[in-house]
């Protein structure tokens, strides 16, 4: 099995963070730093791109092997009984959506921020390859971790489509997003597994933007909706 990268922070119930891109959590310190007062925030790095392995050669990446791997970090962490909350954006809000599918009682609550399953929308599959497209066109320089994410990551995510019903989850989109396929995609999302949908500070980088603000909405959609779980140990 692969290695597990990932970074711990901070003190309380557990909060799985998982980051958009090729899941390089570059630049979310700000956010997590805000967080950690009110939780144990684990930061999952997938593909170890902030662990020393950005200059890998990456083949097509698998939801279920992102999924499967952030579930392998939890098992690493939680006691019997116990059970962690997740926050996830962009592919990582994909990553959170299939991770709940497939251990849901491992999971309080989960928070995916604008997840692009972008073929749940009317026309989807034309939507995706004109995403695909606009993104690519940014030709990003070769080794960096825009450039894992357009080669290997968002093809295959893009393509996820969640379970039409999930249990404890709430869909968000940010305020500056409204009216982008984004925002539009994440209403279709709630709507389609039957989540709790809400709005949050920024767009669709707004976990960089406002890292305050968005780490203040985070904590009070999660604790405000979480059921309990077992106690963290301090």
């Amino acid at each position: 099995m692969a290695d597990l990268h990932y970074d711990i922070t901070g003190s309380g119930p557990v909060l799985l963070v998982l980051p958009g891109g090729a899941g390089h959590p570059m630049g979310l310190g700000p956010f997590t730093e805000h967080l950690s007062p009110h939780f144990t925030v684990m930061t999952y790095d997938p593909l170890g791109l902030a662990h020393g392995h950005l200059g890998n050669a990456f083949t097509d990446q698998r939801v279920r092997d992102w999924s499967e791997g952030a579930h392998r970090v939890l098992e690493e962490v939680l006691t019997p009984g116990e059970s962690a909350y997740v926050f996830g954006t962009s592919s990582g809000g994909i990553t959170a959506l299939d991770l709940l599918a497939r251990h849901p009682d491992r999971l309080r609550h989960v928070i995916a921020h604008e997840p692009p399953c972008v073929t749940l929308l009317p026309d989807g599959e034309r939507l995706r390859t004109e995403l695909v497209e606009q993104l690519d066109a940014a030709r990003p320089a070769p080794g960096t971790p825009m450039a894992v994410f357009l080669a290997h990551v968002l093809g295959p995510f893009t393509a996820y489509r969640p379970p039409a019903a999930l249990p404890r989850l709430t869909i968000a989109a940010g305020v500056g997003s409204k009216g982008q396929l984004l925002h539009r995609t994440a209403e279709s999302a709630a709507v389609h597994t039957g989540a709790a949908f809400t709005e949050f500070p920024g767009g669709h980088l707004g976990v960089l933007e406002d890292p305050a603000g968005f780490a203040d909405r985070a904590r009070a959609t999660l604790l405000g909706t979480g059921r309990h779980g077992g106690t963290r140990r301090q």
